[in-house]
């Protein structure tokens, strides 16, 4: 059986933040007919950087994120704001989180987080030469520690649950899947 595209007959925005938007579609399925409502969060895209030292260190960070009330390690990314393209976006949240900068820019890959309900896509760049040349400046709701440690350790640090966060994982195995790290080191 051939899954082809389902028809929307409308949709309604139900909640709105300033981060994002929670709608109800209305979709048929075209086979049989059938129709079904549907959540959808309405949310931009987010860019995520491996800030890769000469010395093969990348740099880390760590933040509190409120949905799970902890503390995380985690790469320094964030949302695209209107206008930005994604490695605008990169290179700002780079600077903005972490006071690193790099001439040496790669897309990595990008992927949707969660398509079953969310519209959103998450863009992941390396960062080659990266180095601290300024003051870290992140927005005033945020604290954040910088700090490096060795791309070897990351494996370890993805396999002992210290690195959680499902964007950071899978930027790292974008990493991975290009050949800049043994996916056996995953």
């Amino acid at each position: 059986m051939k899954v082809l595209p389902w028809e929307e007959l409308g949709r309604e925005i139900r909640y709105a933040t300033r981060i994002f938007r929670v709608r109800k579609d209305r979709m048929r399925a075209p086979s049989g007919g059938r129709e079904r409502e549907y959540d959808v969060i309405e949310a931009p895209d987010w860019t995520n950087v491996i800030a890769m030292t000469d010395e093969d260190n990348v740099v880390l960070i760590r933040q509190y994120r409120p949905g799970i009330k902890k503390v995380t390690l985690e790469i320094p990314g964030g949302m695209i704001d209107p206008g930005e393209t994604p490695i605008q976006a990169a290179m700002r949240e780079l600077a903005e989180e972490t006071g690193y900068h790099s001439s040496g820019w790669r897309h990595l890959g990008t992927i949707f987080p969660n398509p079953a309900i969310q519209t959103n896509r998450a863009i992941t760049f390396l960062a080659q030469s990266a180095r601290l040349l300024s003051e870290p400046h992140p927005d005033e709701d945020e604290c954040i520690e910088v700090f490096e440690r060795p791309l070897k350790d990351v494996p370890r640090l993805i396999r002992e649950g210290e690195i959680q966060h499902s964007l950071v994982v899978v930027a790292f195995a974008h990493l991975a899947v290009q050949g800049l790290i043994g996916l056996n080191k995953l």
